[in-house]
């Protein structure tokens, strides 16, 4: 999540994170949060086309920081406040929903493949007796023999 998003969140200002993350730094590790790169951020402002009014000037001249889920939780205990304390609750449940959300998908997606494997086994099955159906009728089973005079 981007620092100014959990500003938001936290209902505080994105300069305040930053400072409590500066004051706390060895707490937050390179796989807690890490600092979006100029193509990175200029990939995402262009997401962002139309600004809402009154936001002229409020985009921060600094890259933005981006929190994983561990680092979110350690921001919590940084801040240290009821707000802090409930999002903090929120946002890692919303965490193991996507987790669980993720695992459910993988699930449904390895069952469809087997299904689909499944499915092919039997295509190349029927495959089989079709042609083998084929190769007998082609290679002329033999025919009755007509008797002159009874007609057709």
């Amino acid at each position: 999540m981007l620092d100014s998003d959990l500003a938001h969140l936290y209902k505080v200002e994105t300069r305040s994170i930053n400072q409590a993350v500066r004051r706390n730094i060895e707490r937050f590790p390179a796989d807690f949060m890490f600092r979006l790169t100029d193509e990175e951020h200029e990939i995402l402002r262009s997401q962002f086309v139309i600004l809402r009014s009154g936001e002229w000037g409020k985009h921060s001249k600094y890259l933005p920081f981006v929190f994983t889920e561990q680092g979110v939780s350690m921001l919590s205990s940084v801040l240290k406040s009821e707000v802090a304390i409930h999002v903090n609750i929120a946002i890692m449940r919303t965490f193991v929903s996507f987790r669980d959300a993720i695992y459910s998908n993988t699930a449904l997606i390895r069952k469809i493949d087997e299904l689909e494997k499944k499915h092919l086994n039997y295509d190349e099955k029927l495959k089989a007796v079709f042609s083998a159906i084929r190769q007998l009728v082609e290679s002329g089973l033999p025919r009755q023999k007509r008797i002159k005079g009874l007609g057709k």
